[in-house]
């Protein structure tokens, strides 16, 4: 769930002190009014007996105050005690927000493919691509209907069917993952999360998955996680950051039925816990996704704020900020955010995967988060995401920063 520190309780106030001209003041009041009353109502010959007329006139009146303040110190110390229990709840609840918000997630592996890259090309040559702004987008055909729009699409030969497309856009995915994978003993458990996106009916590009999974070679168990996006992801870490499991992440958007102004991509990322996982060295650490959770440049601000808040301090000079799945209301605000917050100095550090590819729909966040990741490993510092997709009902900010960092 989110973690709004904005939404905090205030601190309790403090308890205003016993003015003491004030209760000086009081004592002289009782006292002029204890020899007031006593002469007024005493007997006359009571002043001629100073042992009974002084008791009684400053004597009384001076017990009085003495209990009135006693009291008044009584409730001086308990809405102190009040104020400090409160606040020492809040102190504690704001710690364990803090530790709970820093979490974050190692990146073990990574795989990438889109319209800036071939097969045969390793994946330098995308990368290079990517961080030069190269543009893939153009018209073509469409694969489901045939019909010319501009988008980008995978690299494919032209008389396969969309079938053997998919099945070979994932075998060449699990293969980038497969070394890393082959590190892990075969029964290290991976938790599974496919984000797909596609024209494609569900039960087929679903037996066209298990196909692949099946003749990957991939030996370790898999379990599936309930979500998509970085929901899930924010989710993962609120409630499985002690798992031994592995989070692996397949997504891809492929032949979609809109396909105008989109972008055909596969990613794969494998995650791992930072309290359980020792086995492979992380390349980088994800940190917890903050969403706008209103399509407003304030609630944006604050996500990317937040976000950058998470990052040790050390690791939160930003080199590159990349966008993906930003529709045209959520690039005016990050423009504003970028006004009012400038996360990189680096004014040609901007990538805008959407100008260069098309709208990655459901695999925005992954593919940027790919793409930083694989520049980190090149030797460049923190990166800042920017994300949208088919399944945000706000614009997201996270950053990820190198494993050397921590």
């Amino acid at each position: 769930m989110p973690i709004r520190l904005d939404k905090m309780p205030l601190l309790a106030p403090r308890p205003q002190r016993p003015g003491f001209l004030l209760w000086l003041g009081t004592l002289l009041l009782f006292c002029l009014l204890g020899m007031g009353g006593t002469l007024l109502f005493g007997d006359e010959s009571l002043p001629e007996r100073p042992s009974d007329f002084w008791p009684l006139a400053l004597g009384i009146p001076f017990l009085v105050w003495c209990v009135l303040g006693f009291g008044r110190v009584l409730i001086y110390v308990g809405q102190q005690g009040a104020a400090d229990g409160w606040n020492g709840a809040r102190e504690k609840d704001l710690h364990g927000k803090m530790r709970r918000g820093r979490r974050s997630q190692q990146v073990l592996g990574v795989s990438v493919k889109t319209a800036l890259g071939e097969p045969a090309q390793g994946p330098e040559i995308q990368l290079d691509a990517l961080l030069s702004g190269a543009t893939a987008l153009k018209s073509q055909a469409s694969r489901m209907s045939g019909a010319t729009v501009r988008h980008s699409a995978l690299s494919s030969d032209a008389d396969e069917n969309p079938e053997a497309i998919l099945l070979s856009i994932w075998a060449q995915t699990l293969a980038d993952l497969t070394p890393t994978l082959a590190q892990l003993p075969a029964d290290q458990p991976l938790a599974l999360m496919l984000d797909v996106d596609t024209g494609m009916p569900e039960k087929q590009w679903r037996r066209v998955w298990q196909q692949a999974w099946r003749e990957s070679g991939i030996r370790q168990p898999i379990s599936p996680v309930d979500g998509r996006g970085l929901t899930a992801l924010d989710q993962w870490l609120d409630k499985r950051i002690g798992d031994r499991e592995l989070l692996l992440v397949l997504a891809v958007q492929f032949a979609p039925q809109q396909p105008d102004g989109t972008a055909e991509v596969a990613v794969g990322l494998l995650f791992g816990n930072r309290l359980t996982q020792a086995t492979l060295a992380p390349i980088a650490y994800l940190h917890r996704p903050e969403q706008a959770l209103k399509p407003t440049s304030e609630d944006l601000l604050y996500a990317t704020r937040q976000a950058h808040e998470w990052v040790p301090l050390e690791s939160r000079s930003i080199e590159q900020v990349w966008r993906a799945g930003i529709d045209v209301r959520g690039a005016g605000a990050i423009a504003e955010v970028s006004v009012e917050n400038p996360l990189s100095d680096n004014k040609s550090g901007l990538r805008d995967i959407d100008a260069m590819l098309g709208h990655p729909g459901c695999a925005s966040p992954w593919l940027a988060v790919a793409a930083g990741t694989q520049a980190i490993r090149r030797g460049a510092g923190s990166q800042f995401i920017f994300s949208g997709g088919a399944v945000a009902a706000g614009l997201w900010g996270t950053v990820l920063i190198p494993a050397s960092s921590l």
